[in-house]
């Protein structure tokens, strides 16, 4: 299994609300990956590290769908999200990431059909459904490359999501102690094969259109050549 490092990454509140400050301690590892030195696909394997979880999550019409059906079946890149984060270490490093992915995806038809990139709130208070809509724009409705949006009814709701990927988190409680809004989270992405298996995760120091590309097609190699 390729081992990578995680380092944090910052994401902001909607105007007015105590932003989230989600720099790691310690100095930030700022690092670009060298593609020239990536492996080729299908020449690694990519180890089960666990299974995703199962879960409730809306889509951009507010209808309720189990995390695990819109999983099942494609290779998937996920990805959790402020729709208003504006660092550059934060949600739009992922992004960008994320939009190479589906150029590439683009370029490759046959990949395409098998893959899929799934974004999912933070903030489930601000990002609802219509919100998720108009974030995701063009980009849910390309016939091309499925990219879908997702949000969840209420932060309780998106807390099991969270632990269950291995997404750290910290979270804001009213005074009765609920959850009402989480604030801090390291950058990470998640690779989940069509069986409901995480096989990777990505932190900024590993996150590139080409690695995620590789992994992909390591996986749709791996699914072809299974009995």
């Amino acid at each position: 299994m390729k081992r990578r490092q995680f380092v944090g990454a910052a994401a902001l509140a909607p105007w007015g609300v105590r932003a989230a400050t989600d720099a790691a301690s310690g100095p930030l590892v700022k690092a670009r990956v060298d593609t020239s030195r990536l492996p080729a696909p299908g020449s690694y394997k990519l180890a089960r590290i666990m299974a995703a979880p199962a879960g409730i999550v809306l889509d951009t019409q507010g209808r309720t769908q189990r995390l695990h059906t819109a999983l099942l079946g494609r290779l998937s890149v996920v990805s959790f999200i402020y729709t208003y984060c504006r660092d550059p270490d934060g949600c739009p490093k992922a992004w960008a990431a994320l939009d190479g992915l589906h150029a590439s995806l683009r370029a490759d038809p046959a990949l395409a059909r098998h893959a899929q990139i799934v974004s999912i709130s933070f903030d489930p208070t601000h990002d609802t459904p219509e919100v998720m809509r108009l974030h995701a724009s063009a980009r849910s409705n390309d016939p091309a490359v499925r990219w879908r949006f997702f949000t969840t009814s209420s932060v309780g709701t998106l807390l099991p999501l969270l632990r269950g990927f291995g997404q750290d988190v910290s979270v804001e409680t009213d005074a009765a102690g609920r959850p009402t809004r989480t604030l801090n989270h390291l950058l990470k992405l998640f690779l989940v094969d069509a069986q409901l298996q995480i096989r990777e995760i990505y932190g900024v120091a590993t996150l590139a259109p080409q690695a995620l590309l590789n992994d992909l097609r390591t996986l749709d190699l791996e699914q072809r050549a299974a009995p």
